[in-house]
């Protein structure tokens, strides 16, 4: 109440001056003009592009821990996210799966704008799954799935990211970090019970708790998963919403006003254990997952963790929907 009075005496006492007859004049109060921030208009993104840097992968074969793809996809990013001028580190660590085996795992992590003090962290995951234990066919359910949509569909659109990154740089620091051994549960192979906890998405775990920099730290992260599916929907994931619901509206609202509302949908899904999960929890950085799913929400697409996730179920527009909304968000960033 005391700085309510001071503020009504006050004003009382410039209305008095300003209408004092002595001084004939109105008294003309200049307001400062509230400044707006103009949209920059971010690459195009190239969805032909996108497309040849999924099937690279595809055509490598499932890349499952311990096989040769793996090992040649792991140097073909690295050779890659240099060529398009990012600082590159590969960060290695030892993981224990649910069938108690060990592997040597690589999150491949690139930089742009290694300067910037804002870091925007953009992420997808790049192993197979080496299982396809929701194939209808029995024999397939111990063949490792080749991981199209399910892993190469995100990376093939930060890959086409990073190639707009190099042609022109944005006001933030952008870290694009693909993990790996992302896909290595317990799911449905019988081999062990499917609630063992944090059975998933080892690649991001190890990271959230062992930085690639000591006192790394990003604005926030948007995760890409299954994003080039036929026929599929991003809807609002509660994770997401939980944690970094006010991150998750702006980059809807910017699919959305970009031209692709019929992908980014106001339907939400449950919570899901993916890589942002651990990236929210452990690491405090608001994360949201960019996810695709079936036009009702209630699965993801037909084919997840099956041996027919290949390149017959990419499309082109679903990438650019992804991409393009992808690159008006980070080149709009302050």
């Amino acid at each position: 109440m005391k700085n309510l009075t001071a503020l009504l005496i006050g004003s009382c006492f410039i209305l008095l001056y300003s209408c004092d007859p002595a001084t004939e004049k109105p008294v003309e109060v200049k307001t400062k003009p509230v400044e707006s921030k103009p949209h920059i208009n971010p690459p195009d993104f190239n969805a032909d592009s996108a497309y040849s840097f999924v099937k690279v992968q595809a055509d490598m074969g499932p890349r499952v821990p311990g096989t040769k793809a793996h090992e040649q996809a792991a140097v073909y990013f690295e050779k890659k996210f240099k060529e398009f001028g990012a600082d590159v580190i590969v960060q290695k660590f030892t993981a224990t799966t649910f069938d108690q085996k060990k592997w040597l795992g690589k999150n491949i992590i690139a930089s742009f704008n290694p300067d910037a003090g804002t870091r925007i962290l953009l992420c997808a995951h790049w192993d197979s799954r080496p299982y396809c234990d929701r194939d209808t066919i029995k024999t397939n359910q111990k063949k490792a799935c080749p991981g199209v949509n399910d892993g190469a569909s995100g990376v093939g659109v930060l890959i086409e990211v990073a190639r707009a990154l190099a042609k022109q740089k944005t006001k933030v620091g952008i870290d694009i970090i693909l993990w790996d051994l992302e896909d290595y549960g317990a799911g449905q192979t019988g081999l062990a019970d499917e609630g063992i906890e944090d059975d998933w998405a080892l690649g991001s775990q190890y990271w959230s708790k062992s930085m690639h920099k000591p006192g790394y730290s990003a604005k926030y992260g948007i995760l890409l998963d299954m994003v080039g599916g036929k026929g599929t929907n991003f809807p609002i994931e509660l994770t997401s919403a939980y944690y970094a619901g006010a991150i998750q509206k702006d980059i809807w609202a910017t699919g959305q006003n970009t031209g692709y509302a019929n992908y980014f949908s106001n339907k939400t899904v449950g919570e899901i254990i993916d890589d942002h999960l651990y990236i929210n929890k452990w690491a405090n950085i608001p994360c949201v997952d960019i996810i695709g799913y079936t036009e009702d929400g209630k699965s993801f697409f037909p084919q997840h963790h099956t041996i027919g996730d290949d390149m017959s179920v990419i499309d082109k527009n679903a990438l650019k929907a992804a991409g393009q909304t992808l690159l008006e968000v980070i080149y709009n960033e302050r």
